[in-house]
C-alpha cells in the first residue's frame, strides 16, 4: 500500500478522493493540504465521507506544511488537486515535491468523471471570471424553453460542516439560509433559483448526481474556477476571456478545458481589443480546430446609472474573479467609467480584519473591493470595511443583492450582466441540434 497526500482547496481534492481513492486498497491517503480558501486547514475529511478504510477520517493541513508532511508521513505520491494556477506554478510545486523524494501526480478526466443516466451539458472556463455564470444561465433558459426539466449541479464550495454538506439541494432562497451559505455560494446559487432552476451542490458528487437525476431531464454542470467537469458530458461548453488573451494556454486546468471543448464561447467581445480577440481565435485554430466558436458579449445592466455621474464611488466586485482569477477590474469598474464617476475610492486604507488580509495576499487587486465572504467573520469584516470607506455611492457588481447580507450606510447602485450571443452559430442552435425538443 502506497502512502499518498492530496494537495487541494476544498473542492476538486475531495471529489478526487471520493472517485479514485475512497475504496482503493492499494493507496492510503495520509493527509490533505489546503490553500486558496481561508479556514479550511486544521479540519478533517470526516470518516462518514472517507469510508471504512479511514475510521479516524483524514487530517487537513495548510499547504505550507507540505514538505514536512512528505517526510513525517513517508509520503510516496503527491496528487495535485486544485485549479486556476499557472503552468509554471504547477511545475514549481512538482519540483518541490520531487526534490523531497515523492512522485507528483495529476489525475485526469477518465479516472474522476462520473457517468450520469441523464444527458449532461457542462459549462466551464479557461479562467475564473470569464463569464461561466451568465453562460450557464443562458443554457438553462434555452433548455427550459425546449421543454426540459433542468437541474444545475454547481462545482463544490464546502466551507462548513462537510457531513451536513454531503448533498445539498436549493429550491428557494430560504434554502440558502438553511444551509448557511457563504457569499460565494449565494452568488452562484441564487441566480439559478431566480430562474426556476433547482441547484445541487455539496461534497459527494456521485450521491449529488443521483439526487439530481430524480428531478431532471438534463443535468447542467456549472463549473467553478477553471476546473474540468466532474461528470462525463454530452456537450462541453467552455468560456474564454479576450481581456486575458493567451491565458487559455497558460493556466491549469483551463487548457484542458480549452482542448476538450465541443463549443468555445468567446465572451466580452464588445469590450476587448481586436488584437486580443484575434489571439484567442488563433489559439483555437491551433489547439482545438474542431470546436464550434460562439461570439458573445456580457452587456452591463445598470438601474439608475445616472446616479453614478460625478460621484466618488466604492466599487464592489465578485471576489474570486479578483483574487485567484487575477482580474484587476470587473463590471462595476466598467459601469463607473461608462456613467462618469468622479473618482473610484481605493478601500485598502479602511480594510478591516480578513479583508485587509485579502489585499495583502492579492496585492494586484485594482481600485475596488472584492466581495469576500467565506464565513460569518469575513462577512462582518466586509460590512465594516464598506461602511468605513468615505464615498458618495456604492456600486455593487456581484451576482446577488448584497443588501440582503450587508447593511449599507450609503446609497447603492446594482450592476448586472447577461450573456448576449453575437451572430451565428449561437447556443440555441447548438442545443437544439444536440437535443430534440421534448
Amino acid at each position: 500500500m502506497r502512502n499518498a497526500l492530496i494537495m487541494g482547496a476544498a473542492g476538486r481534492d475531495f471529489h478526487n478522493f471520493n472517485t479514485f481513492f475512497r475504496n482503493n486498497k492499494d493507496i492510503q491517503v495520509k493527509a490533505f493540504t489546503a490553500t486558496q480558501i481561508p479556514d479550511i486547514a486544521g479540519r478533517k475529511y470526516p470518516q462518514e465521507l472517507a469510508g471504512k478504510m479511514y475510521p479516524k477520517g483524514i487530517p487537513i493541513y495548510p499547504e505550507t506544511e507540505l514538505l514536512n508532511l512528505i517526510k513525517k508521513l513517508a509520503i510516496q505520491d503527491v496528487y495535485f488537486s486544485y485549479s486556476d494556477v499557472r503552468h509554471t506554478y504547477i511545475m514549481d510545486k512538482a519540483s518541490e515535491v520531487m526534490a523531497a523524494g515523492a512522485n507528483f501526480i495529476l489525475l485526469g478526466p477518465d479516472d474522476t468523471m462520473v457517468q450520469s443516466s441523464k444527458p449532461v451539458v457542462s459549462v466551464c472556463a479557461v479562467r475564473t471570471g470569464c463569464g461561466k455564470s451568465q453562460t450557464t444561465r443562458r443554457v438553462s433558459q434555452i433548455l427550459i424553453a425546449m421543454g426540459f426539466k433542468v437541474a444545475a449541479i454547481r462545482h463544490p464550495m464546502p466551507y462548513g460542516d462537510l457531513v451536513k454538506q454531503k448533498v445539498q439541494k436549493f429550491v428557494t432562497k430560504a434554502d440558502l439560509l438553511k444551509h448557511q451559505c457563504t457569499i460565494e455560494e449565494m452568488e452562484e446559487y441564487e441566480p439559478h433559483i431566480e430562474n426556476g432552476v433547482i441547484v445541487f451542490a455539496g461534497v459527494d458528487y456521485e450521491a449529488i448526481l443521483r439526487e439530481a437525476e430524480k428531478v431532471a431531464d438534463i443535468i447542467l454542470w456549472d463549473g467553478g474556477n477553471n476546473d474540468f467537469p466532474f461528470y462525463k458530458s454530452d456537450l462541453e461548453i467552455v468560456v474564454v476571456d479576450p481581456h486575458r488573451a493567451g491565458h487559455e494556454r497558460e493556466y491549469y486546468p483551463g487548457e484542458v478545458n480549452f482542448r476538450r471543448a465541443h463549443v468555445i464561447v468567446i465572451n466580452k467581445i464588445d469590450t476587448a481589443d481586436l488584437e486580443n480577440i484575434l489571439e484567442v481565435r488563433e489559439n483555437i485554430r491551433e489547439l482545438n480546430p474542431g470546436a464550434i466558436v460562439v461570439d458573445a458579449a456580457s452587456p452591463l445592466q445598470v438601474k439608475d446609472g445616472e446616479k453614478i455621474r460625478g460621484r466618488r464611488v466604492l466599487v464592489i466586485e465578485d471576489g474570486p474573479t479578483l483574487t485567484h482569477g487575477e482580474m484587476q477590474y470587473g463590471a462595476g469598474v466598467m459601469a463607473a467609467e461608462k456613467f462618469g464617476a468622479a473618482e473610484l475610492i481605493d478601500p485598502r486604507e479602511w480594510a478591516v480584519g480578513t479583508i485587509a488580509g485579502t489585499f495583502k495576499k492579492y496585492p494586484d487587486i485594482g481600485t475596488l473591493l472584492p466581495a469576500m465572504g467565506y464565513g460569518a467573520k469575513q462577512m462582518k469584516d466586509l460590512e465594516a470595511t464598506i461602511n468605513k470607506v468615505p464615498c458618495d455611492l456604492i456600486i455593487i457588481a456581484t451576482p446577488i443583492d448584497l443588501g440582503r447580507i450587508v447593511k449599507f450606510k450609503k446609497p447603492t447602485v446594482r450592476v448586472g450582466y447577461d450573456l448576449q450571443e453575437i451572430g451565428r452559430p449561437n447556443l440555441e442552435q447548438i442545443l437544439q441540434k444536440k437535443f430534440k425538443k421534448k
